[in-house]
């Protein structure tokens, strides 16, 4: 029997945010290699996220492995993007001097009407 050897693509595409998705899964690409270099094995990260397939994890961190200082500049860039738009919402937000005391009567009214949920 001959093997018949071919390149498989790279199970990677972009999303509508410029992002990169791995596989069917939409489960972005940082997810993944955040978890490999956090020291999840490839099985262990497939149970965290079901909706992956093993050979794409493999693939993604063969990739990673191959193209190590491309994927922490993007890793790095992704994260510069979700600063920004974490700032940008802050900034939106009016100022509530208050709000951790506003909770916490807020939690003490509902336990006193007995409203609140199990753990709440």
């Amino acid at each position: 029997m001959t093997l018949t050897l071919q390149a498989d693509p790279l199970p990677l595409y972009p999303d509508e945010h410029g992002g990169l998705r791995v596989g069917d899964a939409r489960i972005p690409l940082e997810r993944v290699i955040e978890a490999y270099l956090d020291g999840a094995e490839p099985d262990t990260i497939v149970r965290w996220f079901d909706t992956l397939r093993l050979a794409d994890v493999y693939a993604v961190i063969s990739y990673y492995l191959n193209h190590e200082a491309e994927v922490t500049e993007y890793l790095r860039q992704r994260d510069q993007q979700a600063e920004e738009v974490r700032r940008r919402i802050e900034a939106a937000q009016p100022p509530r001097p208050n709000l951790r005391q506003e909770l916490l009567a807020r939690q003490a009214r509902l336990m006193e009407n007995g409203d609140a949920a199990p753990g709440q």
